[in-house]
């Protein structure tokens, strides 16, 4: 991933406190294994919950590191994905950065009004004409809403992509634009950037 530069956040001290806590794991493993009688199965359980965990804090941090350079309306955007996965409600939000995306993606319906969490929340509720499809944001602005993005044919792992996190990884595979996908299966949200998939924290 591409370099960034981001002030000091709690995120970046609780990623410290993870990478301590996993070497010390890694430690523990090496005194188990020492260990005639001992079995490693249950540390590297624990190992992968840790790291789990950290690959989430670490893509919520730079998350917002990504995004500080093309808008200032991050809050809102963190609060709106927040609520939207608190409520399960399916959204797709297209962060416009260096590349036009215009070209990429099937145009929706024309908003251009400044970004907030609530107009942003309202778009994608359910039942709403506009909530099928992805926003797309450029700096302080809805741009439009209800835009068709292209499907990524990649599959991760073993994981069946869903069509929203297909198209999130599609557009971010043709541009340099920062896609997030909240899953109304599950409540849980990410973000494609370049063609990979990141979790980030939501609560």
């Amino acid at each position: 991933m591409e370099q960034v530069n981001c002030d000091v956040s709690p995120l970046k001290a609780e990623m410290k406190e993870q990478l301590t806590a996993i070497s010390s794991a890694i430690e523990q493993s090496m005194l188990v294994l020492e260990n005639q009688n001992g079995c490693l199965l249950g540390e590297f359980e624990k190992i992968r919950s840790r790291f789990s965990h950290l690959e989430t804090i670490a893509a919520s941090f730079y998350l917002q590191c990504y995004l500080g350079p093309y808008t200032d309306k991050y809050a809102d955007l963190s609060l709106a994905v927040q609520n939207l996965a608190a409520r399960r409600q399916g959204a797709l939000i297209v962060v416009e950065r260096e590349d036009a995306v215009s070209s990429l993606l099937q145009a929706g319906i024309p908003i251009r009004a400044w970004m907030t969490h609530s107009l942003l929340e309202s778009i994608f509720f359910p039942g709403s004409p506009l909530h099928d499809g992805a926003v797309v944001i450029r700096e302080s602005q809805i741009i439009s809403a209800a835009n068709v993005l292209p499907l990524s044919h990649v599959s991760v792992g073993e994981q069946k992509l869903g069509t929203r996190h297909r198209a999130a990884l599609g557009l971010s595979e043709q541009s340099d634009a920062l896609v997030i996908v909240v899953s109304e299966e599950t409540g849980k949200a990410s973000f494609a950037l370049h063609g990979h998939l990141y979790p980030i924290i939501t609560h």
